[in-house]
Formats: C-alpha cells, sequence, structure tokens
C-alpha cells in the first residue's frame, strides 16, 4: 500500500508539526510505501497531494485541522483516493464526525488497525454548483459573520477570539430576506442564520444539525428564524446540546439540493472555510468519498 501522509504543520497552532514524526512512526510499519508531504499553504498542499497522486496513491492521510481536512477532502473526492484523517486542529469537526478519536496519536493507532484490517466505507458530500466539495456544515448569516470576523481578529488566541466575536456580532445582529428553495419544498423568510449540515457538527462540535447523518443522501438543515438579541441569546446555550431544534424560532428541513438567495450581505462556510456570498446551489453527493476506519 502506497500512503501519503499530508501534514499542514500550523494546524493546532503548531501541534500537527510535533506530532509528525510520532504519527508516521504509527502508520509506517504497515504500509508499503510512506511518503509524508508538508504543506504551508493551499496551493501547496494541492499540488504536493497531486504529484503524490501521480506517482501511484492508495491512502492519503491528512494529519491537521479542518482546513487541512476540506483540501483533502477536495482531492480525494476528485480523484477517488480514500482519505483518512489524523485530527490536530482546533475544531476537528469531520474527523469527530467519522468516529476518530480526538488525540492525534490515539487517531494514528486507529489509522494503522483499519489499514490492517482494510476497513473502509463510503460517505455523502455536499458540493457546490460548480465549485468545492464540503464534508461537514455549509452555514450563512450569523455564525458565518462570527467566522467573518473571527478572522480579522489578531487577538486574542483560541476560544476567546469567538467568544468575543459573538459578542461583536450580538451587537451589529439584524435578520435578512432569506429565500430557502430545496427539491420538496420552498422557504421565503427573514432569518438570523441557516446551517446545511451533511453531518452535525461545526464550531468544535457544537450540533448544530445535531440529526445529520453523512449516509443517507440527505442533507439537515436548521433554519433559525427573525429573533432579537434575547432570543439568540436563549438559543445559543442550547445549541451545545442540540435542544436549539426544539425552539420556536429554528425550523428544520432534509434535502437533496438547496439554494440560498438572493444576495443578502450574507457570506457562506463550509468547513470552517470561507466559500463567498450568497447566492450558492449545493447538492448531496451520495457516496462521493471513500474514508478509512
Amino acid at each position: 500500500m502506497r500512503v501519503a501522509l499530508a501534514v499542514h504543520p500550523g494546524s493546532g497552532h503548531g501541534a500537527a508539526a510535533r506530532v509528525l514524526d510520532e504519527v508516521s512512526a504509527r502508520i509506517r510499519p504497515v504500509v508499503d510505501d510512506l511518503r509524508v508531504v508538508s504543506a504551508h499553504t493551499v496551493e501547496d498542499s494541492r499540488a504536493l497531494m497531486t504529484r503524490a497522486r501521480d506517482t501511484g496513491l492508495d491512502l492519503l492521510v491528512v494529519l491537521g485541522g479542518d482546513g487541512a481536512v476540506h483540501q483533502g477532502v477536495q482531492f480525494c473526492a476528485d480523484h477517488d483516493v480514500p482519505l483518512a484523517i489524523v485530527p490536530a486542529g482546533t475544531g476537528n469537526d469531520l474527523a469527530r464526525a467519522l468516529g476518530s478519536p480526538m488525540t492525534p496519536l490515539a487517531a494514528a493507532d486507529a489509522v494503522a488497525a483499519a489499514i490492517v484490517a482494510d476497513r473502509r466505507r463510503r460517505i455523502d458530500l455536499g458540493r457546490l454548483s460548480g465549485g468545492p466539495w464540503f464534508g461537514s456544515v455549509l452555514c450563512a448569516g450569523f455564525d458565518s459573520a462570527v467566522n467573518e470576523r473571527v478572522n480579522r481578529m489578531r487577538w486574542p488566541h483560541g476560544r476567546r477570539r469567538y467568544d468575543l466575536a459573538i459578542v461583536a456580532e450580538l451587537a451589529a445582529l439584524r435578520s435578512r430576506e432569506l429565500v430557502v428553495e430545496t427539491d420538496t419544498e420552498r422557504l421565503e423568510l427573514d432569518a438570523t442564520m441557516i446551517a446545511i449540515g451533511n453531518t452535525g457538527c461545526y464550531g468544535g462540535g457544537i450540533p448544530v444539525c445535531p440529526d445529520a447523518d453523512p449516509a443517507d443522501g440527505l442533507f439537515d438543515l436548521t433554519v433559525v428564524r427573525r429573533a432579537s438579541r434575547l432570543d439568540l441569546l436563549r438559543i445559543l446555550p442550547r445549541l451545545r446540546t442540540g435542544n436549539h431544534v426544539a425552539h420556536p424560532f429554528v425550523s428544520t428541513v432534509r434535502a437533496r439540493s438547496v439554494s440560498l438567495t438572493p444576495a443578502n450581505g450574507w457570506v457562506a462556510y463550509a468547513d470552517g472555510e470561507r466559500l463567498g456570498p450568497l447566492p450558492v446551489e449545493v447538492d448531496c453527493v451520495p457516496g462521493a468519498l471513500t474514508v478509512l476506519g
């Protein structure tokens, strides 16, 4: 078996780089050829993965966070190469959804065991019309505005940065016109946010679409209608448990395809990565990705 281990050294504030040698040592004995490819940029990552594919590749293992995994998903879905994840970031949402251990060395041991047992399965992916794939959740509205603000901030680091961004975006909160059109229904509403889940969690384990299943051929949508700051403050704590879906301001929908219109100033994020402003169209593609484990 020929395996590429793609590492993004900056993931998890350097955690990926620190555990690289130990992760490699756990996987190398169970494969015929292990090549470590280290990428600091998206462009580097894509080029190195393509080079590995051209020399023959049976499996891509990504050591990093959600951004690194997002790039791995693009490569593996486009080239029908199986993917395994060793989480070493701050969110690790797709790894969590796939049942991976949340520490890098335990995850590396699990990957090695899956290689030996040849345990693999296919999962669904979301795909933007004419654009990238995503494995976990696409969001727009309040939550993507928080992401936008976090990306502009240089201080503080970690969870506190998100907490401050949430407070700032609550102060600026206002609903926007949103049309949600699926293969079965059409919603026209003033909305605060929407999440389209292939898997259940985003933001490091927040179950925004708690019943989403990446093997059922459907998205789970969570739509928060027009809400005041006080309403949203009441909903936010329930996000941690998934109980927010019972709130009167929240609607849930299941769909194979979704379009979000009009261009209302919202920016879409998926797998924690910025995709661009609305409108967007996405489809759930059954069995688009093979994962190990």
